[in-house]
């Protein structure tokens, strides 16, 4: 079995809680002293690193190869996420204080598409992170706003909703400044398929990573599965339901089929960490290549739950925290 790479060590599982907001406000000036806007950005750039290095992932950049991609690779992918980070430092400092609505959903787009450029700049012109400066950067934004401690695990798991929700307020306004009527290649898919894309994920709370994404990478670690193996299963629980437009612009409808049917067996047979899974994982990942296909949204809506779970295994107070 190829090496499953990871960067922070394993914590227990967690499991949903009640919503607790009237702890939010209490411990606002506490979060602030804890988690600048400075700490959210690293915690941003953290979880673009960890998804773009854990490997094996199906049709994606990892440590063995650029997966479907001609031009992209794993060194490609980390300068992104670095260059990024003065990004996610900028839309946390633009959030502090603010309501969600048009002025700030305009400002932070603003700020998205400068980080757009820098990203371009630090790959020699390839797309590495555009989905993920609007999903995770739509976290850290909500993160900023929400004040959210994490003091306990419990608490964690409510406040994580709470910054998703955040996070999807500020989706719902519209760009005062948005771009003319030039189609991307996700619009271009949404308005073919009838799909949401980015957009709607991030508008209905990041569903895929509250019930998708941090339940199966949760339920990995409580079974003992080692954290790389751990995070694959998120990110194939995430596959398993997502019309992912990057997986649609490359190979249609066979392609998402391909994707969301082989993501379900692999869960089926135990996960990537069991032999059966295992072996299922390699016929999803060769039928993805044979299509040329890459489940781009789903890495970054993996990326974005490892943003969400690095801010809930983080302690105020003087506990643990998984801050590099």
């Amino acid at each position: 079995m190829a090496a499953l790479t990871f960067d922070t060590p394993a914590s227990g599982a967690a499991a949903p809680f009640a919503h607790a907001r009237a702890e939010f406000d209490a411990a606002a000036t506490e979060y602030r002293a804890t988690c600048p806007d400075g700490q959210l950005a690293r915690f941003a750039r953290d979880a673009l690193i960890d998804e773009a290095r854990l490997t094996p992932k199906p049709g994606l950049v990892d440590a063995r190869g650029s997966g479907a991609h001609s031009d992209l690779d794993l060194d490609t992918m980390l300068r992104s996420a670095h260059a990024l980070e003065p990004t996610f430092h900028a839309l946390a400092r633009a959030s502090r204080g603010a309501l969600p609505g048009v002025a700030l959903r305009t400002d932070l787009a603003r700020i998205g598409r400068a980080g757009e450029a820098a990203m371009m700049r630090a790959t020699r012109g390839s797309n590495a992170h555009r989905g993920a400066i609007w999903i995770v950067g739509l976290l850290v934004a909500g993160a900023a706003i929400a004040h959210t401690p994490f003091a306990d695990a419990a608490r964690g798991w409510a406040h994580a909703e709470h910054i998703c929700e955040t996070g999807a307020q500020i989706a719902r306004f519209d760009d005062l400044l948005g771009r003319p009527a030039t189609l991307s290649n996700g619009e271009r898919v949404r308005q073919q398929y009838n799909v949401g894309g980015a957009r709607r994920e991030a508008q209905e709370g990041f569903p895929h990573v509250m019930h998708a994404g941090l339940p199966a990478l949760h339920a990995a670690r409580a079974n003992g599965h080692e954290e790389g193996a751990a995070r694959v299963d998120a990110l194939l629980a995430i596959m398993a339901s997502l019309d992912d437009t990057c997986v649609l612009h490359r190979a249609g409808l066979a392609g998402r089929e391909a994707a969301q049917a082989g993501a379900l067996r692999v869960r089926a047979a135990g996960g990537i960490a069991t032999p059966a899974g295992r072996a299922a994982f390699d016929a999803l990942e060769r039928s993805l290549l044979a299509l040329n296909a890459s489940p781009g949204g789903a890495a970054d809506l993996l990326a974005a739950t490892l943003f969400i779970d690095r801010l809930v295994q983080h302690r105020i107070g003087g506990g643990t925290s998984w801050n590099n």
